[in-house]
Formats: C-alpha cells, structure tokens, sequence
C-alpha cells in the first residue's frame, strides 16, 4: 500500500506541475495578445498643400497607401509637414520629425531631401524628386542608391527637349524662348534646355524673379522687350504657389507658355509635358511598403516613370489666338477646353 501510495503522490505531483505549466503558458500568450502591435510613423514633408489641404500628391499617396492594405489612423500613422509660403522652414520640418523618431520619411521638396541626408544614416527615406538623384548627390546610383535613401525620380528636367520641341511643332517659326526661374535655382535646373534649343535654333532668354514676392509682370514685360514668342517655367516651389496668377499675366501679355507639371495647364498654363505625377507619389506608397517589410533602401532601385502626358488648354490657346496642329491635338493625354 505504501508504494502504491508514494507512486500516486508522485504522479498527482507530476500533473500538478503539468497544469501549472499549462496556466503559466496561457497566461503567457494571454499577456503577449493582448500587447497593442506598433504601429509605423511615416513623416511627409513637401511644399505644396497644406495640413487643411494636402494637395493632390499628398492624396496620391494616401491612396496608394490604402491600395496596398494601409488605413490612415488604423494600420499606419502619417505626420505631415508643409512649410507653405516659407520654404526656408523645411529643414527644421526635417528635424522635427527626425526628432520625433518617426519609422520614416517621404518627401517631395529638394530641400527637405537634402535637409534629411543630413539629419539622419538610419531613419529610411523616400523621395519623389524633380532632380537627377545621382548629379544632385541623392544616391549613388540608380540601380544601387546605397545609405538609407531611395524613391522615385520624375525626369522633370531630362523632358527639357521634348518640351521644347512641343513648342517648336505648335509655333514653327519660335526662335525665342523666355525661361522663367527662380534665381535661387541651381544651374542644373536650367542647363538642361540648352543644348535642345541650340539644336532647334532657338535662343533661350534667361529671366530670374525673387522670392517672396516674384514680379511676374516685369518679367513678361522684359520677355516681349527681348522679343520672345513663348516662354517656359522651369518650375519650383515658388512658382507653385503662383500658378493662377502667373497664368492670367501670360494670357494678358498673349505668351504662350509651356511647363513642367500638369497642374500649370489645369489652372490656366497653355501647355505641358511630364511624368504623371499622381503615378510617381503612388510608387512611392510602394516603396514604403517594402521597407515596412522589411525591405533596405539600399537594395531597392530608384525608379523611372513610364506614364507620361502631354497637357493641352484649348481655351487659353484661344485667348492668345493660337491654333494646335490637329497632330499635336491627337497626341494630348488631357485637353481642357
């Protein structure tokens, strides 16, 4: 009886502990369910919209970002920045969310790349960018962009001779060209249209305006001065948040205008022709995904857009006595009438 005895004590023990295991276990993974998954901080920095209006790259985004699973305010935070009217803050935009610690940043403003490859070796970064990455000192290459930073790329400025040579169709006997920019521009925004209009025989008369306050109007008074049939806005913050304006003065002064975004066109602008922008700020809503998995900016290839329109606005090329060849018409992704 009393092996008997001792062999049940043993084996009560032995289920005891079995048990406990069992409760401890649960508990356990209890505890683990119950502990809130983090959720990914993304900062978005860019110098158009506003934190009442984003604007349409910004919802391009969003909209590429719920495509691809993610809900604002659910599965993923975004904080956004926009300096507005003074481009001056994006860098400390920059800083603040690095500080922040944000899981990473996508940003659309040349600044506030360049503000963020200074700030920060670890935090990935997603650009959309008008620029040649590899000459503005972005990445590497586009193959291989090393460090923690790659994106999409817009061609903005390898479109320079297509432009040109839109204009040159439209108005064949265009032999001067007025190019608008912001006299803090670097060189290598403007240098791309000059080997496209020597071989088009078209001379290009460089014309700078200031922030904050560009006066556009002497700008178009000195373009009709040095005899320009047409003119072209080599783009950039400061004349995004002047569109409309600049519009209506090139329709009053009966300029033809090309530029380098659709929006120009949308808002009054004769003509443009550009990489889809919304397309570009959804790819980027890929890139974030990849590296939320897991993926290394390192490793991932800077893209170069596919889509491209040609944007055409019949009714500002009627107020300025304009016919578009029935060609170049066929040829218009978007034609606002």
């Amino acid at each position: 009886m009393r092996v008997v005895s001792r062999q049940w004590s043993v084996v009560s023990k032995s289920l005891f502990c079995l048990a406990l295991s069992a409760v401890l276990l649960a508990l356990c993974s209890s505890a683990s369910a119950q502990q809130p998954k983090k959720v990914p901080r993304i900062g978005f920095v860019n110098t158009e919209g506003s934190p009442q209006a984003p604007g349409p790259q910004f919802e391009a985004f969003r909209q590429g970002l719920r495509d691809l699973g993610y809900i604002e305010g659910d599965n993923i935070l975004i904080d956004l920045r926009f300096p507005q009217e003074n481009t001056e803050r994006t860098a400390s935009l920059v800083t603040e969310l690095v500080q922040l610690k944000v899981d990473l940043l996508v940003l659309g403003a040349q600044p506030a790349i360049r503000a963020a490859k200074q700030a920060t070796k670890t935090i990935p970064i997603v650009f959309v960018t008008t620029q040649n990455p590899v000459a503005a000192g972005f990445v590497d290459s586009l193959a291989r962009p090393g460090g923690n930073i790659t994106g999409v790329t817009r061609l903005t400025r390898e479109l320079a001779g297509k432009r040109l040579e839109l204009l040159k169709e439209v108005l064949p006997e265009t032999s001067r060209v007025a190019a608008l920019v912001n006299e803090t521009q670097t060189e290598n925004d403007f240098k791309p249209y000059e080997a496209p209009a020597r071989a088009l025989k078209i001379q290009l008369q460089l014309l700078k305006v200031r922030e904050p306050n560009p006066d556009f109007e002497a700008a178009l008074q000195a373009a009709a001065k040095g005899r320009a049939t047409a003119l072209i806005t080599v783009s950039g913050s400061l004349f995004n948040r002047h569109i409309k304006r600049f519009a209506d003065l090139a329709i009053k002064h009966r300029l033809p205008s090309m530029h380098e975004r659709v929006r120009y066109v949308e808002e009054g602008g004769f003509m443009s022709y550009s990489a889809n922008d919304a397309a570009n700020y959804r790819r980027a809503a890929t890139y974030v995904d990849k590296i939320l998995k897991g993926a290394k900016p390192a490793d991932l290839p800077v893209e170069q857009p596919t889509d491209f329109d040609l944007a055409i606005n019949l009714k500002t090329a009627k107020q300025i006595g304009i016919t578009i060849p029935p060609n170049v018409l066929a040829r218009a992704d978007r034609v606002i009438r």
